[in-house]
């Protein structure tokens, strides 16, 4: 009996020693691959650590905000384009006068020559009115063979030369308008081309024009944003034209000998200054 419990007790000392052996190279092992045993301290801060990773991934979706800021220059602007028109009328200052002289002779040297000679007549009478040499320019001149056709379908035949010089007179004194044409034509001018009234400094009266049209446009754009419940916060753009509305007289060829009969009458009118304007507004 004492043999049998004694052989008990080894074999329950053989596996305790067993047992533990064991347990010790589980620790060895995990010591040695530095791992080590998983305690409730290091699943905590396993924890934290992926819960920060995670905030830090979706926190931006989550609050509202992208992960890249946009950058607010490249916003669209909001805006309303209108167009004012600004416009005053004038009594004008200046007159250009187109006067000329056309001349035919059998040959091209008798009619330069007699075209020479009446222009010649017709500047010295000009310039007697009071007009200064650098006011008269010269803007046409022209030599045209003159052919008769005959009938019948025959050929052509020269018969003549057509000798045309033609100026620009500028008249700064418009009292003198009417005896610059009336003494030109006693002169020798044979055509009255035209004649146009304007202001010679138009500046100032395009200034004033201008605020006109600029509070033109205001006005519009004031109603169309008020209709849509927003209101004007600044300007985008901004445009002009400009034009300058002059009176115009185009004539023909002249009968000297009834022309001499009575002066001519001459009548200013007035000259429009037009100024439009295209705004683009901010709104919002």
């Amino acid at each position: 009996m004492n043999d049998m419990a004694s052989n008990a007790e080894r074999v329950r000392d053989t596996t305790a020693r067993s047992e533990t052996s064991n347990e010790q190279s589980g620790v060895d092992r995990a010591a040695g691959s530095g791992a080590g045993p998983i305690t409730w301290g290091r699943a905590i801060a396993v924890t934290a650590v992926a819960s920060l990773l995670v905030g830090v991934l979706i926190g931006p979706i989550l609050g509202g905000r992208p992960a890249l800021a946009a950058n607010p220059s490249t916003g669209t602007e909001h805006t309303v384009t209108v167009s004012g028109t600004g416009e005053i009328s004038v009594a004008p200052d200046v007159a250009d006068v187109v006067i000329g002289v056309m001349v035919q002779k059998p040959t091209v040297a008798e009619a330069q020559s007699a075209a020479a000679s009446s222009m010649a007549s017709v500047i010295a009478a000009i310039e007697k009115d009071g007009v200064d040499a650098k006011d008269i320019v010269t803007v046409n001149l022209s030599l045209t063979p003159v052919y008769d056709y005959g009938s019948g379908g025959s050929t052509p035949k020269l018969v003549g030369q057509q000798f045309a010089n033609t100026v620009q007179v500028t008249v700064r004194n418009l009292k003198s308008v009417a005896s610059v044409v009336d003494d030109s034509i006693s002169a020798g001018a044979t055509t009255i081309a035209g004649i146009t009234f304007r202001l010679n400094d138009p500046k100032s009266v395009e200034a004033q024009a201008r605020q006109l049209a600029m509070a033109d446009a205001r006005t519009k754009a004031d109603a169309l944003t008020s209709a849509a419940n927003v209101s004007v916060t600044g300007v985008s753009s901004i445009t002009e034209t400009t034009a300058q509305t002059n009176p115009s007289y185009y004539g023909a060829s002249l009968d000297a000998a009834k022309a001499q009969s009575i002066s001519t009458p001459i009548q200013t009118g007035t000259t429009d200054i037009s100024v439009q304007v295209t705004v683009s507004y901010l709104i919002g």
